[in-house]
């Protein structure tokens, strides 16, 4: 069994359950990937396999490295590649791998990079209060006191202050799974999941348990 698969975020919608309560969900293109590379503890001291995601436009242009690294694994030229964990030896490269892995699985963790924002002041990257809004304030939206004079005499680390916002690395854990259509390879998780429309996502069981 592989830990996960790569995807595409599609978007988000809902869905009504049965006694009609609106459930928020967002759709996940996983899969198909394919197995690049296959890493074993002997050869590369862990145990993992690289996996590539299938996408309807191949990418036109590849440097000559990754050109040797897809035709020594017999795969199609991808654009996205990434390494899961495994505990199943009979993998082999070149394998195609599909929502298949979700079999029995109820929930996973989602990792993405979320939404980049630009440069955002404190109110709205920390959630700052701010001054009055009144006439004549002239203490709005300002950060305020950053530290002591005297001592330390300098800014402590860590201190919250205006700065770029979004665009990191985010994982939503233990997204509960709605529906699995394998021939459209769409997952449907309940919730939201990081990112933009259309950027890459991580998909992971997460009931994955790593063997050393």
């Amino acid at each position: 069994m592989i830990e996960g698969l790569i995807g595409k975020k599609i978007g988000m919608t809902q869905i009504f359950d049965e006694d009609g309560t609106a459930i928020p969900v967002t759709v996940l293109k996983a899969g198909p990937c394919v197995v690049v590379q296959k890493k074993t503890v002997e050869r590369d001291g862990y145990k993992a396999v690289q996996l590539g995601l299938l996408e309807e436009k191949p990418p036109k242009k590849i440097n000559k490295p990754l050109e040797g690294h897809f035709k020594r694994a017999n795969v199609p030229p991808v654009r996205k590649l990434k390494e899961f964990y495994y505990d199943n030896d009979d993998i082999k490269e070149g394998a195609q791998i599909t929502l298949e892995i979700l079999e029995g699985c109820e929930k996973v963790n989602v990792t993405g990079i979320s939404k980049g924002k630009g440069f955002q002041g404190v109110v709205k990257r920390w959630g700052f209060k701010g001054g009055r809004a009144s006439h004549g304030s002239m203490f709005h939206r300002a950060p305020g006191s950053i530290g002591s004079s005297t001592f330390p005499a300098r800014v402590i680390k860590g201190k919250r202050l205006p700065g770029r916002m979004g665009g990191e690395k985010v994982t939503v854990r233990n997204l509960k799974i709605v529906k699995i259509d394998k021939e459209n390879h769409l997952l449907i998780v309940k919730g939201a999941v990081p990112g933009a429309n259309g950027s890459y996502v991580f998909i992971k069981r997460a009931d994955f348990k790593r063997k050393k």
